[in-house]
């Protein structure tokens, strides 16, 4: 069977007359027994209002095409009742609600006309898919979502087959849609493909060499634009202001609506209407940029009207070659809290329902929080300092900062390649660029870090947030690669802080640097050290020992120095902090060689070129012969769960470092190694 041939388990394609409970995807909610559906999500205290059998549906319309007869009624309801069921789904597990909420219309719409699976449905990112997870069999296990072993808070190829293409980052869906609709054509395969891309996802350069390339290749690819005026946060830029004035458009389409029912009746005018329509286009309104790209552009039309949706679904079916369709939605549509504050609900952890107030875990100052701090003083020190977000506000710490400093805060959008350039542009000149970028999104503008700021030397900072595991998100967005990517790169001055003050002076440190240098920082918070106000720096290049131990040193890089005490107090073990992946101290590292038998590096990257492999090859250029083990990332992709387990399963928390250890040596040397002095003489540098 061929990839395009249906095998007996695909589900037949729905034609008007069906009733919606008959719907594959639709009738896993809807063609059940109301007693059947209660406790939707395991563990919820106050369950879910039981999703209804809407088989005693309103009666069609007929003057409504291409609707099936059960949707006036029914699927009105299910929207409802699709958009209760979440709202109180991720009030208990925390997750991505705001833009799930905005999307719950455009969902039951899209399954109801699109033979799903086997017509595919290619979602950008996934923050606005867990309506797509909830109406594709996994609602009963919405309950585990972001957890260990449950449902990824993305979308996942392995997770199910109505996951298309598994995403994580953003502006993918265009171009993954355009290959799967390529590959139909090549195959000859009668297949539907259709992506869906958010207004803040498109501001980024991929999505626009996507677009390039689907408007001049012959094949039929449907793109749905979810224009809410958001990305992670409020969206900006030059495109947000164009597609606000094609909302604006309203004479052009009021004078055709109008037209368009006094004509519609008279003998022999649509085809005059149509010849109109083009005419008055060309007089009242420039053909649209997605025109210009090679798209037949329809819209806008409203994200939460049910009806219209699915007859512009549906007329949009039988078109050839690229088709974009501008549909408005309002992100946290349905729930007053997320509404009203759209940003604070994109992500949330558990919430009160009534409320909407979000349950924090820890009163201890985050990281991001830090860095949002220290920012805001550098700048009241230094007026060349100038700050960048590829559309992180929130996420990145610097509300405060776009607050006091709006002339110095540069919100790019999604657009991690010209963050990075456009901050080159800035150095050229005498400013004092600060970049505030995700390990994970540090990757896409990898080329740009090389060639327009190492390659040139410039003086950009680089402020690296979620480095190492980052629990519910997974794999996606984990920030595992970093130390590996930035370490091999000349002119590159790169830090890990053991703590929160830490992270601080570090900050200080790469800015008053006259070249290239990052700060790679974790998710949530630190061991909790009492952070000074001052804005001091640390010699570079300078590990500091913060334990003194025999026979077995521990090396250990950022978040792992406090896991490592903890080790270095159990076993009397050395401890380094060792600060700088580069430069490192080799200084440091020549002299603990020379007076203990086994060398452990720990660091919460992937251990191939990581920097415990920048140990290794130290030791080796020096000529030094000895016992090494290097503790990290294991080689391959780590799932969901929370921090803690991640630091488990990989070995990286302090009872699987001691394992580690012991195992190397042997458990009676490492209790031998106790009796030697059982507690050491901290040093601190």
């Amino acid at each position: 069977m061929t990839a395009c041939e249906s095998s007996d388990a695909d589900p037949p394609i729905p034609v008007a007359g069906d009733e919606l409970n008959d719907h594959p995807i639709a009738g896993q909610i809807i063609g059940s027994d109301p007693s059947e559906m209660a406790d939707a999500a395991e563990g919820v205290e106050d369950e879910v209002e039981p999703l209804v059998d809407h088989a005693s549906a309103a009666e069609p319309d007929e003057t409504v095409p291409h609707v099936f007869p059960a949707l006036r009624g029914g699927c009105e309801q299910l929207a409802g009742e699709l958009r209760e069921f979440l709202i109180e789904s991720v009030a208990n597990t925390g997750g991505h609600l705001s833009a799930g909420l905005g999307t719950v219309e455009l969902t039951i719409a899209l399954h109801t006309v699109f033979n799903t699976p086997h017509d595919r449905l290619v979602w950008d990112i996934g923050h606005q898919a867990y309506p797509h997870k909830i109406l594709t069999g996994r609602r009963d296990a919405m309950h585990t979502i972001r957890r260990k072993g449950g449902l990824s808070g993305f979308l996942s190829r392995s997770e199910s087959e109505y996951d298309a293409f598994g995403a994580g980052h953003s502006s993918t869906s265009i171009s993954a849609a355009l290959g799967m609709a390529v590959a139909n054509t090549l195959q000859h395969c009668e297949r539907q493909t259709v992506a869906v891309i958010g207004d803040g996802a498109l501001s980024a350069g991929m999505a626009f060499e996507a677009l390039n390339n689907a408007g001049d290749i012959d094949c039929d690819l449907l793109v749905v634009l979810n224009d809410n005026e958001m990305s992670i946060s409020r969206n900006r830029g030059a495109l947000h202001n164009y597609l606000a004035r094609l909302l604006s458009g309203s004479l052009y389409t009021g004078v055709r609506e109008r037209s368009k029912s006094i004509l519609s009746n008279l003998p022999g005018m649509k085809k005059f209407l149509r010849r109109w329509e083009e005419h008055m286009k060309g007089m009242l309104m420039p053909g649209t940029l997605f025109e210009e790209l090679g798209f037949n552009y329809i819209g806008p039309i409203d994200g939460h009207d049910l009806p219209t949706l699915v007859t512009t679904l549906r007329n949009l079916q039988g078109l050839k070659g690229p088709q974009f369709l501008h549909v408005v939605t309002q992100k946290g549509k349905g729930y007053h809290p997320a509404e009203r504050d759209p940003c604070n609900f994109h992500g949330v952890t558990p919430f009160d329902r009534e409320t909407g107030e979000q349950h924090k875990s820890s009163t201890t100052q985050t990281y991001t929080q830090v860095f949002g701090d220290w920012l805001c003083d550098m700048a009241d020190a230094d007026p060349q300092l100038a700050a960048i977000t590829p559309a992180m506000c929130e996420g990145s710490g610097m509300v405060e900062f776009s607050g006091r400093f709006p002339q110095r805060y540069f919100d790019v959008g999604i657009a991690e390649q010209h963050a990075l350039t456009f901050a080159a542009g800035l150095a050229c000149e005498g400013i004092k660029p600060v970049v505030a970028i995700y390990s994970t999104f540090l990757q896409r503008a990898y080329d740009q870090l090389i060639h327009d700021i190492a390659l040139q030397d410039l003086d950009v900072t680089l402020a690296i947030d979620r480095a190492g595991l980052v629990g519910a998100d997974g794999a996606t967005h984990a920030g595992v690669f970093d130390v590996s990517f930035l370490r091999c790169v000349p002119n590159m001055v790169v830090m890990a802080p053991a703590d929160e003050n830490e992270c601080r002076r570090m900050l200080t440190t790469a800015y008053r640097y006259a070249g290239p240098a990052a700060v790679r920082y974790p998710r949530g918070t630190g061991p909790g050290a009492t952070i000074a106000r001052e804005l001091e720096s640390l010699p570079i290049g300078k590990a500091e020992i913060r334990r003194h131990g025999a026979h077995v040193a521990i090396l250990a890089f950022g978040s792992r120095v406090a896991a490592a005490v903890e080790v270095g107090e159990q076993l009397n073990a050395t401890v380094v902090n060792m600060r700088f992946v580069k430069p490192l101290d080799t200084e440091m590292i020549v002299a603990i060689a020379a007076g203990h038998e086994l060398i452990v590096t720990v660091e919460e990257n992937v251990l191939q070129g990581g920097a415990g492999a920048a140990v290794d090859k130290a030791l080796l250029a020096h000529g030094i012969s000895m016992q090494t083990l290097n503790l990290g990332i294991p080689d391959r992709f780590i799932s969901q769960g929370t921090h803690a387990q991640q630091l488990a399963e990989c070995g990286l928390d302090a009872r699987g470092i001691r394992a580690a250890i012991e195992n190397r040596i042997g458990h009676d040397a490492a209790c031998a190694t106790l009796a030697v002095s059982p507690s050491g003489a901290s040093s601190h540098g």
